[in-house]
């Protein structure tokens, strides 16, 4: 295995993830169910996710690779572009639609804080007050997340990340792997810890870092081409 492949896929999935609208969901979801539930679901959502995303580029691998390469600074590039323009509240606010329709999904009748017409970003508001049904079957929750996550994940910009890497570094088992153990260690940070994480660090923060981090993996994979 490619341990270069494995930790580039490991630190550039994080950042790109924090922010992400599966991350504010799991962090709204975990205030209402119960954590490990909700991290179960999510983050074998996202591992499934990573497959798919895997699959996808060792299908680009089979292109010419000046095509290859070019596909792969377009939508380093793109994904670039994507979390340097878009603000982190367009983010939070898509998070919290997710959880909502968790909520809807598992048949919750009261939507958690700030998921109305108004969607706030997650504080420490988002969930005080609610309690967990004391009879509720730890599967519910979990099933229904991982529904709702590995919906709302395809297409998503770390589906798009991990393509170009196992198209980059031809090493999908590597790139799998990396991109799994991210993704479990994300959901786990967004269920546990989510909010101590934005108290200390703002997303929008990572955001921007994560999308100078694409930003230079494009601008490589560019002058490669010349």
């Amino acid at each position: 295995m490619n341990l270069g492949a494995f930790l580039a896929t490991f630190v550039l999935v994080i950042p790109a993830e924090l922010p992400d609208k599966t991350f504010i969901s799991c962090l709204v979801m975990a205030s209402r169910h119960r954590p490990l539930a909700v991290w179960a679901g999510g983050a074998s959502a996202l591992v499934l996710q990573a497959g798919i995303a895997v699959v996808a580029g060792r299908l680009l691998v089979l292109l010419p690779q000046t095509a290859v390469r070019s596909v792969i600074a377009a939508l380093f590039v793109g994904g670039a572009a994507y979390l340097l323009v878009v603000p982190e509240r367009e983010e939070e606010k898509a998070g919290l639609r997710l959880a909502a329709r968790s909520e809807a999904a598992a048949g919750d009748e009261e939507p958690a804080s700030g998921l109305d017409g108004a969607p706030e970003p997650p504080g420490d508001e988002v969930g005080e007050g609610l309690e967990r049904p004391a009879d509720e079957r730890w599967w519910r929750p979990m099933l229904t997340t991982f529904s709702v996550v590995a919906l709302a994940e395809f297409g998503d910009i770390t589906q798009i990340l991990i393509a170009n890497l196992t198209a980059r570094f031809k090493d999908p088992w590597a790139v799998f792997l990396g991109a799994s153990v991210a993704f479990v260690l994300v959901s786990g940070i967004g269920v546990l810890g989510g909010r101590a994480i934005i108290r200390v660090v703002p997303l929008g923060i990572v955001r921007r870092i994560s999308g100078l981090a694409l930003l230079g993996l494009g601008i490589y994979t560019i002058v490669e081409l010349v």
